[in-house]
């Protein structure tokens, strides 16, 4: 649309249904790499993205022309058809339900990217969930523990 600008700068956390360790070395640069052709066929511009076996994160210059929902949606139903066709997985691969989506500042911009690529790093001395629970109190975000990404009981 003319006259339309935007910068809006977008950290994307989802993890496997229920935080399974499914996403191997052996083809999760593939996964990335198809991650991010999806989110650039919409018209975003993927900044960083990395992952752990049981979650991924994705740094995202957001086109306003998608919302954020039906990128995740995209992403997350398209991806995981993908590791499913491809039989990455013994069983069914799914995303877990849900995600995380936290706004950045231009300013921002190199230290969420170092944050994302140094993952194998960060999470030697921090588990997922104590990850995610500090991300939602660092941006106010209020939230009931019965929602946060876990193994079901």
């Amino acid at each position: 649309m003319p006259n339309t600008f935007s910068q809006l700068y977008i950290h994307f956390v989802f993890a496997a249904k229920y935080r399974a360790s499914l996403l191997n070395t052996d083809w999760d640069e593939r996964l990335r790499l198809y991650i991010t052709a999806i989110t650039q066929n919409h018209g975003h511009k993927m900044l960083a993205i990395n992952n752990m076996p049981d979650h991924l994160h994705m740094f995202v210059g957001l086109n306003p022309n998608q919302s954020i929902s039906d990128l995740m949606r995209k992403v997350k139903g398209d991806s995981s058809e993908w590791i499913n066709k491809e039989k990455l997985t013994l069983g069914k691969f799914q995303w877990q339900e849900g995600y995380g989506a936290f706004s950045h500042s231009r300013s921002q911009i190199d230290q969420v990217v170092k944050y994302i690529l140094s993952q194998q790093e960060h999470h030697q001395k921090k588990t997922f969930l104590d990850e995610y629970r500090e991300m939602l109190k660092n941006f106010d975000i209020p939230f009931e523990e019965q929602y946060i990404f876990r193994l079901p009981e």
